[in-house]
């Protein structure tokens, strides 16, 4: 259309419609990228449901029954050496639906894994579209982030530190006993025992050698703060399975040390002693008729070794006389024994971190016989860790401890249970077993060490079998100052050329407590006694 001035012009309505096709343009233009944006928006959720949630959120795969659970606190030992820790691993899961043939899937992936192909062939059936193929494969792998114990320094201390399951739960020893506090430490955080790694080794070691040497079948130790009552160390072997001399039954994880019970024989005559002195029932240098045995009733107790005609009683205590004791122990009486040995704790379970623990068996009818025949330790079976918490004190000052697997900051001793001049007799009586007596071959020259001879005849039915020995020996050190107790057993020893064919504690049990001591005591700070070690040194 031209105009009044020639020029063309658009009619009017063509302008307007013009206009409404580029107002639709933009309007789709919009809405396209709207839909974009949107689209690529449930993408990103989707990418994140499925990578990280694991579909939890939008369905699109059903939830994972145990997601990768929070780090399980360090186990360290006194010195910070750590003793268990987790470190991250992968577990494999698998989306049964992706798989063409279920079938073959199964039997290859178990192939690989190493896990049973019909497990897994059962799984692939389910309903269940993620499904775990196995746990805690090695580093390297992308799969599901999960945790492993580990357990660096191997097999040490293998019975108290105990293991876990596969969800990082507890299943015995500390890890058990302790379950709650190291499953829900701070991250990074770790749980300080009172063990003592060198100490632990050292201890292994010598009972290891000597179980071997004497073709015990069982063996095992203790190390004790009798301050504090740390235990610095704990062995129960064999702990593993196949040792040679070890029972066809004996199972290597079982901490005999804390849940076993002995007939512990003569070590257990310090009690007897103790009880005699606190209640002033004889005098140290009193003599005892020895050699023709004891009449009890319808029972004779004899001695296994000759023995003069008469001891005096620190000479019963030192030569181990079964014949003096039970005369000791008469004494004091079935119920003053029993509420003693009640006081001491060794009527009860011992109670630890440890979840662990045994109780002891004790007579029934608790008689005179039964008194004499407790009084040189037959007739009343406790764990080793029991024996050890009441001789500590003993030693210490007379006063209670209580065991512990934790590291303590100081003394923790607590009520008094013997008299303070008690205790410091006892120490004199422990000297002098080892100076005059069957712990000779305890001693160890520049330490004074203190202790007595276990030698027990094992119960088998309803009576005791000649030769079948458990030997133990408690040493304390230094004695007139008593700071650690060290506790070793050998269970059904053998004499050897060296020995004279005799397996009893003197030989045995005693100079591997010596070898211990000999070996822990550097380590824990114990200064040698000069003058001691070079005079022992000229003599020899």
């Amino acid at each position: 259309m031209r105009g009044t001035d020639g020029q063309i012009y658009a009619p009017v309505e063509r302008r307007q419609d013009g206009r409404e096709a580029v107002s639709v343009i933009q309007r789709r233009i919009v809405v396209a990228a709207g839909i974009c944006v949107m689209a690529f928006a449930l993408i990103a959720v989707r990418l994140v449901d499925v990578g990280l949630m694991k579909g939890s959120v939008t369905g699109a795969s059903a939830p994972i029954s145990e997601q990768s659970q929070s780090a399980r606190a360090d186990i360290l030992d006194r010195n910070g050496v750590v003793l268990a820790r987790d470190l991250p691993v992968g577990d494999l899961y698998a989306r049964p639906h992706a798989f063409a043939d279920r079938r073959e899937a199964a039997r290859q992936l178990a192939a690989v894994a190493g896990v049973a192909s019909d497990r897994l062939a059962r799984a692939f059936d389910s309903r269940h579209n993620y499904v775990l193929v196995a746990r805690q494969l090695v580093p390297g792998l992308e799969f599901e982030p999960a945790e492993k114990r580990y357990y660096p320094e191997g097999l040490a201390a293998v019975q108290v530190l105990g293991t876990t399951d596969p969800d990082g739960n507890g299943v015995d020893g500390l890890e058990l006993g302790l379950d709650s506090t190291l499953g829900h430490a701070e991250p990074g955080a770790g749980v300080a025992l009172s063990l003592d790694m060198r100490v632990q080794y050292a201890l292994a070691h010598e009972v290891e050698q000597a179980r071997e040497t004497f073709g015990a079948r069982a063996a095992g130790g203790i190390v004790l703060n009798v301050n504090t009552g740390e235990i610095l160390a704990m062995a129960s072997l064999p702990d593993a399975p196949g040792e040679t001399g070890a029972a066809a039954n004996s199972d290597p994880r079982r901490n005999r040390m804390a849940q076993d019970v002995y007939e512990l024989g003569s070590v257990f005559k310090i009690f007897s002693f103790a009880l005699a002195v606190e209640d002033h029932t004889i005098r140290l240098d009193e003599v005892f008729p020895i050699a023709a045995g004891f009449h009890i009733g319808r029972y004779t107790i004899h001695d296994a070794e000759h023995m003069p005609s008469t001891l005096a009683a620190r000479d019963i205590l030192a030569q181990s006389s079964n014949v003096g004791t039970a005369q000791i122990a008469l004494r004091s009486g079935p119920e003053r024994q029993r509420a003693f040995l009640a006081h001491l704790g060794l009527l009860a379970p011992v109670r630890t971190e440890l979840p662990e623990h045994a109780a002891p068996l004790i007579p029934r009818h608790w008689s005179e016989v039964e008194t004499a025949t407790i009084g040189f330790g037959h007739g009343i079976s406790v764990s080793p860790l029991s024996f050890v918490t009441a001789a500590a004190a003993l030693v210490n000052g007379g006063r209670r401890i209580v065991p512990t697997f934790l590291k303590q900051a100081s003394d923790a001793r607590g009520e008094q249970l013997i008299k303070p001049e008690t205790s410091a007799t006892m120490r004199e009586l422990l000297r002098y077993v080892v100076t005059n007596g069957t712990g000779k071959k305890a001693d160890v020259p520049g330490y004074d060490i203190g202790g007595k001879t276990g030698s027990a005849e094992k119960v088998s039915g309803r009576g005791y079998v000649a030769h079948r020995l458990l030997t133990s020996f408690c040493a304390v050190f230094p004695i007139e100052n008593p700071r650690y107790l060290v506790f070793v057993m050998l269970d059904e020893p053998h004499g050897t050329k060296a020995t004279f064919g005799l397996a009893l504690a003197g030989f045995t049990a005693a100079p591997l407590a010596g070898r211990v001591v000999a070996h822990i005591a550097p380590m824990l700070g114990m200064p040698t006694d000069t003058s001691v070690a070079v005079q022992a040194k000229d003599n020899s």
